[in-house]
């Protein structure tokens, strides 16, 4: 599996939007293209992002091609305009740790990369933080759930955006347990973000009174959800938290309304959806599902204007909150690179990271963020709930705002968390 230099601007996504009309997909997301994405700055030290993620897999519409546009619009709209001379790289993990951290070790050592950023699975996230900081490159996690991070695994080297396992359970458990859905049963992805999120779900709930009454494991990725989804029905849990993501997440929701399972009683909460999920479901089948983000494209006029410049290069899709996080992590160490100068950030990832925390976050996905000494990036986050219907008033309109949390209260204090850098 060779990395690869993006230059395509492949699309992603289906349908048509509110605010761009429907594109046609670009075939081939990580097949070797021609050299792109440069800013035209003559005698300026090339620097190298890399995005590493699921070009092909489960969650390619989590983050995939839709990931890599993000990117590529941060170095074109600020490139140039600073001075930078920026080449993107594309590469596609499989779902694999061994294929994911060999990547990125071959783009520190052979390409000259300085920052890998995406992962989309928090055991490549955790090795390839753990690489940067031993080359003294940069780890930016734009899809990933696992709070170590900026726990008890923090780096002066990596940063951490969109959410975690500690957000999605404070803003999600927390609604649901306040208004007393406080017995739960998880159907959790056996793999690190699985547990993660299990794991911080659980320790919330009961936290707030809540009880536990059991939990299954299921091989990542599946497809038959329906002894799991009998057993959590047959356990009288008010509430079936879904540890999953991506085409798990879905299938989970689509075969609990084959079974009835929603018109019982219980209610389904599934721990990581994003809006590309919600399409994939249909409002007839997500109608009434709460979830968090902490980037909508409907929120603002802001949103709405990043919206309209990235939707032709996703075929007429909206970015979810991670797709958006890329745009969002480059844009800011683009920012703090022509700051330092392009050398002194290839120089030292640790002192780019260090430069990106003293400035100010500002953009059109987040507005003002916070970048915190343990490399949690800190914004406000939502409580959403999916549309009837009737309410939508076109393809990608799907969220009403059910909960606005700002960020101090959406993910978990400093001094919690074990990081040694605060």
């Amino acid at each position: 599996m060779h990395p690869t230099v993006d230059s395509a601007g492949q699309n992603q996504g289906q349908g048509e939007s509110k605010v761009t009309t429907r594109r046609s997909l670009l075939a081939g997301a990580a097949a070797a293209v021609p050299l792109i994405g440069r800013s035209r700055a003559q005698g300026a030290p090339v620097m190298r992002i890399g995005v590493l993620n699921d070009q092909s897999g489960a969650y390619r519409t989590n983050g995939g091609p839709g990931s890599v546009a993000n990117t590529r619009l941060a170095v074109q709209e600020l490139g140039a305009a600073r001075g930078l001379n920026v080449e993107v790289l594309v590469a596609d993990h499989q779902g694999k740790p061994d294929v994911g951290l060999n990547a990125a070790r071959q783009w520190f050592d052979r390409d000259d990369v300085d920052v890998v950023m995406d992962f989309q699975n928090s055991a490549i996230a955790l090795a390839v933080a753990g690489l940067a900081r031993e080359k003294d490159k940069v780890a930016i996690a734009c899809n990933v759930g696992t709070s170590d991070l900026t726990g008890a695994r923090c780096s002066p080297n990596t940063l951490h955006w969109a959410y975690d396992t500690q957000m999605l359970a404070r803003v999600i458990g927390g609604a649901h347990v306040h208004a007393g859905n406080d017995t739960w049963f998880f159907i959790t992805a056996d793999y690190a973000f699985g547990h993660a999120l299990e794991k911080d779900t659980a320790n919330f709930v009961k936290a707030a009174g809540g009880k536990v009454l059991g939990a299954i494991r299921m091989p990542f990725p599946g497809t038959d959800f329906a002894s799991p989804l009998l057993q959590a029905q047959q356990s009288r849990a008010k509430v079936i938290g879904f540890a999953n993501a991506g085409t798990d997440t879905v299938n989970c929701i689509k075969q609990a309304a084959e079974f009835g399972i929603t018109r019982r009683g219980p209610k389904l909460a599934g721990m990581l959806l994003q809006i590309n999920d919600i399409h994939a479901l249909g409002l007839e089948a997500a109608q009434g599902l709460t979830l968090a983000e902490s980037f909508y494209w409907d929120l603002n006029d802001r949103t709405r204007a990043y919206a309209k410049r990235i939707g032709p290069a996703m075929g007429g899709a909206m970015p979810n909150m991670s797709q958006a996080a890329c745009y969002a992590a480059a844009l800011h160490y683009l920012k703090a690179a022509a700051d330092m100068g392009a050398a002194e950030a290839k120089r030292s990832g640790a002192a780019a990271v260090a430069r990106m925390k003293a400035m100010p976050a500002e953009d059109d996905v987040f507005g003002r963020s916070t970048l915190r000494a343990d490399g949690r990036v800190l914004h406000t986050a939502y409580l959403f709930e999916a549309k009837a219907p009737q309410e939508s008033q076109g393809t990608w309109d799907y969220y009403k705002v059910v909960a606005t949390v700002p960020p101090e209260q959406a993910f978990r204090p400093l001094n919690e968390g074990g990081c040694t850098l605060g």
